[in-house]
């Protein structure tokens, strides 16, 4: 009884699903988890889709609590939503774009940083155990919104003469055109989306992965090792030791990767509106 309850407070503990008392480190199973609500249906929510969802609500009534009543002299939650929002627009948008294009971007930039930040968080959430990014379909949605936007931004101040200055630079010889058009394709219109989906996906994959390790192991040297008397239990210090020092590095990569993905989505956009297009 002591140990099921003490299992429930460790945030990453998995369950021992056969029942043997082992040992049973993290699969990939975790990332694809049973319907929750609506199963067989277009509407079938799992508990990665929950917890999206509740990301999505909780920033929704953050922002509106914290943007409900301004004022002159702003309350304390004013105060940090006015921080958390002018620190993403003058380190990432206007930094980067500038002021004028800054503006037209802002929206969407400051949306996908709070998202994926939030996203990334519940990773280490006592309940919810997992990061909501850490599934490609969301981080696959975000680069292709972010491939769109430098796209647009391209097409929109150059024309379709955007694509013929990303493919074929001016001052290349002729000779070596071909190539270097091939390989600014791949970089440019292919490999940017691709390292965007997967640097964040893998980030949060790692994490969850390391963290699941260390407090499943834990459980196990408390509780089956310990509890037969063998001392080698003590190990589990350790182990919950080195836990806790991973969730704090965890909270640093969540914010780390959503400031990288938006910062790098902003970089995009401006090498689209560079002049030399």
């Amino acid at each position: 009884m002591l140990a099921s309850a003490l299992a429930s407070l460790l945030p990453f503990a998995t369950d021992d699903e056969t029942g043997d008392g082992g040992f049973h480190g993290p699969t990939l199973a975790d990332f694809f988890p049973d319907a929750v609500l609506f199963a067989g249906t277009p509407f079938e929510l799992n508990r990665i889709m929950i917890i999206r969802l509740l990301v999505v609500a909780v920033l929704m009534l953050l922002f509106w609590l914290g943007t409900r009543k301004m004022s002159v002299v702003p309350g304390r939650g004013q105060v940090a939503t006015e921080m958390a929002i002018g620190f993403v627009r003058q380190n990432i948008v206007i930094e980067t774009l500038g002021e004028k294009d800054g503006k037209r971007f802002m929206p969407i930039l400051m949306a996908m940083f709070f998202l994926i930040l939030g996203l990334n968080l519940t990773g280490i959430i006592p309940g919810l155990n997992i990061a909501g990014s850490s599934v490609i379909g969301l981080p696959l949605v975000l680069a292709v919104i972010a491939y769109v936007m430098f796209i647009y931004a391209g097409i929109k101040k150059h024309g379709l003469n955007f694509f013929k200055s990303a493919l074929f630079p001016a001052g290349v010889p002729a000779i070596v055109l071909p190539l270097v058009a091939i390989m600014e394709f791949l970089s440019t219109f292919i490999l940017r989306p691709v390292t965007l989906t997967l640097r964040l996906m893998m980030n949060m994959v790692a994490g969850h992965m390391l963290l699941v390790l260390c407090f499943s192991a834990t459980h196990f040297f408390f509780f089956t090792v310990l509890a037969e008397g063998n001392l080698l239990g003590f190990l589990g210090i350790g182990t919950l030791a080195f836990g806790f020092i991973f969730t704090l590095f965890e909270i640093l990569v969540a914010v780390l990767q959503a400031y990288v993905f938006t910062f790098l989505a902003a970089v995009y956009i401006q090498l689209s509106l560079a002049d030399e297009h």
